[in-house]
């Protein structure tokens, strides 16, 4: 699967830099969600991307891909934590909704 993360600055003032991350899970509908899933999602390449300053009303995109090795529904939170190095504790917060993303199986047709 292709992702694709827009970040629009719609504030007055230039943001960033951010490291944003794409955390996949399963929600079993029950309060639990299981983010232990490295044999079942991988990524081609990183789940974190670094996005440097985004001046006011301009955007920046991540690209990136999903491999799922099985079928279920799974969901992606997407993190960002501000990658200024003078902070201690740096801010840090996901984006709601999570995505919610649906893997099936693909059927291919044999033509006789």
């Amino acid at each position: 699967m292709h992702l694709e993360v827009k970040l629009t600055n719609r504030s007055s003032s230039v943001v960033g830099p951010f490291a944003l991350s794409v955390i996949p899970y399963q929600d079993y509908q029950n309060g639990v969600h299981n983010y232990d899933l490295k044999n079942i999602v991988t990524f081609v390449g990183s789940n974190t991307f670094f996005i440097g300053s985004v001046q006011p009303t301009e955007h920046s995109v991540c690209f990136g891909s999903l491999l799922f090795l099985y079928t279920g529904d799974f969901y992606l939170d997407i993190k960002f934590q501000d990658d200024n190095s003078g902070r201690e504790l740096p801010l840090s917060w996901f984006c709601l909704p999570s995505v919610h993303v649906r893997a099936v199986d693909t059927v291919s047709e044999t033509h006789f």
